[in-house]
């Protein structure tokens, strides 16, 4: 049975109407805002802050006008928690990992920077899981770099 690779939190994702009225909470909170970026997969803007030494959250906002997977999410639950990715250092053996104990992956995707893969909230926790496999070029391509990743650098 294969074994998990090196796998860690790498931020949680909050799905909101708006960031400008959701980030002055974070801001609240401590949080140091680093980025942010209208997604060219998607109709939505991410806006990544960091609070404390590693940690990181996410706001999801959908694009006015949109629909997407988001407006779905906020029509169906309101403005909340919309997944936890966890980096993984391996995303084919972790996938191999998860499914060899029974555990559903889906929504497996690659792009120029990253590869990801998805738990559904199907599972036991009730919460979306991203699996995610950063590649050179994420971070060179963004302003904040590679404070993009907890610990200044991914797995």
């Amino acid at each position: 049975m294969p074994g998990m690779p090196a796998v860690r939190v790498d931020h949680v994702g909050i799905a909101v109407e708006s960031i400008n009225d959701a980030e002055s909470l974070l801001f609240a909170l401590g949080c140091e805002k680093i980025h942010q970026e209208r997604s060219e997969y998607g109709s939505f803007t991410w806006a990544t802050y960091v609070l404390g030494g590693a940690s990181r959250l996410e706001l999801i906002a959908p694009e006015d006008g949109s629909e997407s997977f988001l407006t779905e999410f906020l029509e169906r639950n309101g403005p909340g928690l919309h997944h936890v990715t966890l980096e993984v250092a391996d995303l084919d053996r972790a996938v191999a990992a998860l499914e060899q104990r029974g555990v559903a992956v889906v929504d497996r995707a690659e792009f120029e920077h990253w590869r990801e893969a998805f738990l559904p909230p199907s599972n036991p926790t009730g919460a979306l899981f991203q699996l995610m496999e950063y590649h050179d070029g994420y971070a060179e391509e963004r302003k904040a770099g590679d404070r993009l990743f907890v610990d200044g650098g991914r797995l």
